[in-house]
This record gives C-alpha cells, structure tokens and sequence, in this order.
C-alpha cells in the first residue's frame, strides 16, 4: 500500500531552489510515501538553453537537495531534470527513497518533435523499482503514449506507471482519455503528474490524475497549482487483473494466409 500524491507545480520563471522550496511547503505534514512532480521539474520545461545551463548529474547539487527533503519529510520524491552525462544531455526523471537513497533514473525513450530534439537525446531502457511493496514503472510524457512501451513495463510486473509530464493545454485529451486507457488496458495504477499555468508560449493543461486499475480517477487537478493525494493498493491490481486477465489472454494476431 502506497500513499502517494501528485504536485502540480506552477514554477514558470523560479529558480530550482525555489521550486524546491515550493514543494518542500505543499508535502509538509502530508505524511506521504511518495510524492510525483513534472517533467523538468528542476529547470522548467520550456526555458531553452536553460535546460543545458542548469544540467546536472544524476548525483548532481539538486539531486542531494532533493535527497535532504526526502530525509526530512520520509517521503520519496520523483521529479524530472535535465541530465548532462559528459556531452550528453537526458530529459530525464530521478526517484528517491525516504531515506534518501536513489532508487531509479529513468532517461526518456521517445523525444517528441519540437523544441526538446535540439536538446536531449533518447534513453534506452525501461525503468522499474520496488516501493511500498509494489513494483513501479517510471516514464516520462511522450513515453507514455505509446501503448507498447507500457505494456512492456507491465508485463514485467509492474503495478504502477509513474509519468512526470509537460502537457500543453491543447493535448489535454492525453490526460483525459489515453491515460485512463493505459491503466484500464494495463490494469495498473497511473500517476501523471504535469505542470499548471503558462511558461513562455505555453500553456500548461494541469489535469495531473491519479488513475485506479479500472481505468477511472481515483483524484484529478484543475488547471491550477494543488496537491492531489490517494492510497495505492496491490490488492486491487491483483483483483482488477483476475476479473480482466488481458496479459493472459494476450495474443499476436496475424492475417490469414490465402
């Protein structure tokens, strides 16, 4: 069982430590076990050349801050970044345990056309950890859009989709349909976790959601800065996979032959 919560954060034109400091505000007292932020939480997702400025390693200065607050608050905290591994820079999402620890990095798979092509290469590899007793899967924005890549993750055994994102107001139908779809059709949890308010020509969609196994919310955001929370529980994944056993029943479809 996990007591997970979602922060939609608005920090257009903050600095990573006041983003920090916002987040370290909203999850005081919450008593979570795990907590979600956006896609680039650390540097803002639409700053441009800012995203390379700020780039650090995955054991980097915000890194080890962020590991201070997960210490303080005995929460895990998921959160994107811009990685720089040498020359190399990642759109990518870091995880770390209550106590601190790293438990998963995760380099995005599929960089969507537009502006991130000119700054990040791909990752890749899936990337599950263990939390709470259930096995997480950790997927960054576009990743989550195609049905194969969570199905893979699925089929190893995961339990819950975790999907820091920078949904544009004009893509809220993802939030609102193919999310849902991917939980029903995966019969997991899923924790899509987005941006409010505007940065630089875009505007944020919010709707972050904490979607059941069923395919249904289980907590949603407005349009605007908040916290949302709820309890993850395998028992219901397991129930919701016996009544729809679509991993079992999987099978690969081929035309006849004339």
């Amino acid at each position: 069982m996990l007591r997970a919560g979602i922060f939609q954060s608005n920090g257009a034109g903050l600095g990573p430590a006041e983003r920090l400091a916002n987040l370290a505000e909203a999850i005081a007292g919450q008593q979570l076990d795990l907590v979600v932020c956006p896609e680039l939480f650390m540097s803002g997702y639409n700053v441009g050349s800012h995203l390379h400025e700020l780039a650090e390693p995955a054991d980097g200065p915000f890194a080890q801050s962020v590991a201070d607050l997960a210490r303080q608050t005995r929460t895990a905290i998921c959160y994107g970044y811009p990685e720089c591994d040498g020359t190399i820079v990642y759109n990518s999402a870091l995880v770390v345990s209550g106590t601190g620890a790293v438990l998963a990095n995760h380099r995005k798979l599929a960089i969507p056309p537009g502006f991130e092509q000119t700054f990040f290469e791909p990752g890749g590899k899936l990337t599950t950890f263990e939390l709470g007793g259930m096995k997480c899967a950790l997927v960054i924005c576009y990743d989550v859009e195609f049905p194969e890549t969570v199905r893979a993750a699925c089929m190893t055994g995961a339990e819950v989709v975790i999907v820091p994102t920078a949904l544009g107001a004009q893509w809220d139908q993802v939030a609102h349909r193919v999310v849902p779809a991917r939980a029903f059709e995966n019969g997991c949890y899923a924790l899509y976790a987005n941006h409010a308010g505007s940065e630089g020509d875009i505007t944020y969609a919010g709707a972050s959601c904490i979607v059941g196994p069923d395919g249904r919310d289980v907590a949603r955001a407005s349009d605007q800065p908040q916290l949302i929370t709820a309890t993850l529980e395998a028992s219901r994944v397991a129930a919701v996979r016996q009544r729809l056993p679509y991993f079992a029943d999987l099978v690969v479809l081929r035309p006849k032959l004339a």
